[in-house]
């Protein structure tokens, strides 16, 4: 079992919130290694979370902790839940926080719901063993007094089993998708970093081939052809960034300044 334990929340950094979780877990397991995924994530913004957890996980040890706190549902029935995958454990809220995980594995939607039944590479449970839980539980911080002491005993080497009940469903929210149309696609804003650059839910699998021949419109801009880095040429270029997907970038500024968009407005690529 791995001893590395990541944070993600939308608590920010004024607080004592973020440090109030780390003291729980190095209470609990003072030889774990905890890194800071993000705290900036915005308040209450699900999807962001989901993405940001998205692009970082796997490039940590194998069986290391995620935790997620984005949790606008605390204290309500919400179910707090492990899932457990091939090559680490996320501890979180059932909110949907985790569909960019559930995504990477078969999985199968649940009709007429925003749940899905995990596929055979993956374990659920919903996180009840209150025994192991920080008493008592205030019912606006289960980062703290859940989360974080569910996390620790993880990276101790309990079982997801022994800290909750199986289950069979998960919460995973529509995630956006680029639509493919003849000669283009249409593709959308999905995530703004912290330089402003766009990023966008078209992969470089969907413009294989076509990378040269391509024309992005955004906000009625156009943006010819694919640059390779970020220093290319002046104004805003089309890069395919390190987490994969299509970003919109400005040289030297920010392209999220640069263009009067937001999330989840559309750009169209024509090939």
């Amino acid at each position: 079992m791995g001893s590395f334990i990541t944070l993600t929340t939308d608590f920010g950094l004024n607080d004592s919130y973020v440090a109030a979780m780390k003291g729980v877990i190095y209470s609990i397991n003072p030889e774990a290694t905890i890194v800071d995924i993000s705290h900036n994530i915005r308040p209450q913004n699900i999807l962001e979370a989901a993405f940001v957890l998205g692009t970082a996980f796997k490039f940590f040890p194998l069986y290391s902790v995620h935790v997620v706190v984005v949790d606008p549902g605390v204290g309500t029935d919400r179910r707090g839940i492990i899932l457990k995958t091939p090559r680490a454990y996320f501890v979180a809220p059932d909110n949907g926080v985790l569909s960019y995980i559930l995504e990477a594995y078969p999985h199968q939607a649940v009709p007429d719901s925003q749940r899905v039944k995990p596929g055979p590479d993956l374990k659920a449970y919903a996180i009840t063993k209150s025994e192991y839980w920080i008493q008592p539980v205030s019912p606006t911080f289960h980062g703290r007094d859940i989360f974080a002491p569910v996390a620790a005993r993880l990276s101790l080497g309990m079982t997801a089993a022994s800290l909750g009940e199986n289950i069979d469903t998960v919460t995973s929210l529509p995630l956006p998708r680029p639509s493919l149309q003849e000669a283009q696609i249409i593709g959308h804003i999905l995530h703004v970093d912290n330089f402003g650059n766009l990023i966008t839910d078209v992969k470089a699998e969907n413009l294989s081939g076509k990378e040269q021949s391509v024309t992005i419109v955004i906000s009625g801009s156009v943006i010819r052809g694919l640059a390779r880095t970020y220093a290319t040429g002046p104004g805003p270029r089309a890069i395919f960034g390190s987490s994969g997907y299509l970003e919109i970038a400005l040289a030297n500024g920010s392209a999220a300044a640069f263009f009067p968009v937001k999330i989840g407005d559309e750009i169209i690529i024509k090939y």
